[in-house]
């Protein structure tokens, strides 16, 4: 899947990726693609819960290539 921007969150723990996720959705516009990249472990549970909360759709995740490497989510602007 393409994307149209991507924020690289990893080295954050919670809740910096999810807030760092959220403000740049909102400078984005509905229907676009934000790619997170992530390697707190409690961000499985807390990207898909956020865009559940806030009207985006979890449009995937891509597991990490190597132990110890991110974690990519897919985050689809919602309306």
């Amino acid at each position: 899947m393409e994307w149209d921007q991507e924020l690289d969150a990893t080295g954050l723990i919670c809740p910096l990726p999810v807030l760092k996720a959220r403000k740049r959705l909102m400078a984005m516009a509905p229907g676009q693609v934000l790619r997170v990249l992530a390697d707190d472990p409690a961000a499985v549970v807390d990207v898909p819960h956020f865009c559940a909360e806030q009207g985006h759709a979890l449009a995937g995740i891509e597991e990490p290539a190597a132990p110890g490497a991110p974690r990519a989510f897919l985050i689809r602007r919602g309306g």
